[in-house]
């Protein structure tokens, strides 16, 4: 592959990333203010398929599209740079796994909550608020990787 095509493959890879966790978070956000189970079901279940089809994608080719990358161009993977961005992806990977299996948990227990027809049981509110919190130091930690991307500093670490 030429550096360009892959250079395309990894830029689009990366706005997948960031568009997608910001739109998810968006709805996430919007339909949780309103409390409301039937919209909060429907927009986490949405966000379940979304995550699934563009962030998992995206999550498996930015280190291959990485890798390649770097051997075309002949960069060394042990490069500051390029170590200190792995080390920020896997610390992106700690808050998003757990987020996907917190998405799937308020999903169904705003299910529950429609087909019941009670309200929003407390632990859905406690999910939330973890779910919410992991993503600041994600989206922070992902706009340091497009930083390093972009800047390619010399870093000894």
């Amino acid at each position: 592959m030429t550096y360009e095509f892959l250079k395309f493959l990894h830029i689009i890879g990366a706005c997948v990333l960031i568009g997608t966790g910001a739109g998810i978070a968006f709805f996430m956000v919007i339909a949780a203010r309103t409390l409301n189970a039937t919209a909060i079901a429907h927009t986490a279940g949405t966000v379940v398929i979304a995550d699934t089809l563009f962030t998992a994608t995206a999550v498996i080719a930015q280190p291959i599209t990485g890798y390649l990358l770097a051997r075309e161009v002949g960069w060394s993977l042990t490069e500051g740079w390029i170590v200190l961005s792995l080390a920020l992806y896997m610390l992106i990977g700690a808050f998003w796994l757990p987020v996907i299996w917190i998405q799937i948990q308020l999903r169904n227990l705003a299910t529950t909550a429609v087909t019941a027809g009670t309200p929003l049981p407390p632990r859905y509110h406690t999910l939330y608020r973890i779910w919410f919190a992991c993503g600041f130091p994600a989206f922070i930690a992902i706009l340091g990787i497009v930083w390093l991307m972009i800047v390619r500093p010399t870093l000894s670490l």
